[in-house]
């Protein structure tokens, strides 16, 4: 669905202006207030198309100033992360105690869940995207670090790729037949997640699905190894956790139960195993029954503990 809305300088009845404007930055985005100068004339024109759960929009507006106070965050249940991609002239955006200043050329990121504010000290023109938190892939910790600060592709970098890549899509869409269109949105959150991640300084998802199998790998030992516990030490939430392991075709559960089957499998086929006690072999690796072991043991190798330790016994 496409919208239009211009507010014109020129038109009577300001105060009427200012609120029809208001309107329609809120329902176009979140609930904000719109703040101008009585003495200095000013217009605003707004277009916007939602894509599935994709928003494109381009704003020209200023001087002026956009607020989305605490009250107004109470207020108003959305809480979707909103891009500023700045086009012409500049802005300042303000969130968590940082203010980014936006030129031609940058991108910044807030999030509706909290306040902030957007300063226009004259006419300018930007870009905003506005998609669900969860697409950014982005625990809150993150996101809070994320919030009004600069992206810019001219130190190089990721940004100087994925900026105009970004771009370039954008502009794709809007030139693209309705069948299209969504399909070619569905990419806009993958650039802007990877443009996030590189712009706090947070590996990629391999780096922390290697990391986090690597932790769990050496805690194999300790019987009560529960996901919390993982997810906790590497400060991701519980559900990105699971989400991880369901993205590589398995549970924590599943993962963890086959190495430490694994890893008892070769311990009873080493060097002096026939000395082990199979329930000693088993409460190394994690398991809480000696019993619950070896089914687990005889349903993934087809044999008992026993019996593998004296095949592998025999033929050495």
């Amino acid at each position: 669905m496409l919208t239009a809305v211009t507010c014109a300088a020129r038109e009577p009845a300001p105060d009427e202006r200012l609120a029809a404007w208001q309107r329609a930055l809120s329902r176009t985005f979140v609930d904000v207030e719109v703040g101008v100068e009585r003495d200095r004339p000013w217009t605003g024109t707004l277009t916007a198309e939602r894509l599935g759960v994709l928003q494109i929009a381009t704003e020209e507006f200023g001087p002026g100033a956009i607020l989305r106070d605490a009250r107004t965050v109470a207020a108003d249940p959305r809480t979707h992360i909103l891009v500023r991609r700045q086009l012409e002239g500049t802005a300042l955006l303000l969130q968590d105690g940082r203010t980014a200043e936006l030129t031609p050329g940058r991108l910044a990121f807030h999030d509706a869940r909290r306040p902030f504010r957007v300063v226009l000290p004259e006419r300018q023109r930007a870009r905003i995207l506005m998609l669900p938190r969860a697409l950014l892939r982005l625990e809150e910790r993150q996101l809070h670090a994320l919030t009004a600060t600069v992206v810019d592709g001219a130190a190089g970098g990721a940004a100087a790729l994925l900026l105009p890549l970004l771009d370039g899509l954008v502009d794709e869409v809007a030139r693209s037949g309705a069948s299209r269109r969504e399909q070619l949105a569905r990419a806009v959150p993958e650039i802007l997640a990877a443009l996030a991640v590189e712009r706090i300084g947070e590996p990629p998802e391999s780096a922390l699905w290697e990391r986090i199998t690597a932790s769990v790998q050496a805690r194999l030992g300790e019987p009560g190894l529960a996901p919390r516990d993982i997810a906790d030490q590497h400060a991701i939430s519980l559900r990105y956790l699971h989400r991880l392991f369901q993205r590589h075709g398995t549970t924590m559960g599943a993962w963890v139960r086959t190495r430490r089957l694994a890893a008892a499998r070769a311990e009873l086929a080493g060097p002096g195993a026939a000395r082990r006690p199979i329930a000693a072999v088993a409460a190394r690796w994690g398991f809480a029954s000696a019993s619950h072991f070896s089914r687990a043991f005889r349903e993934t190798y087809g044999m008992s503990p026993a019996q593998w330790r004296r095949a592998a016994a025999e033929g050495e």
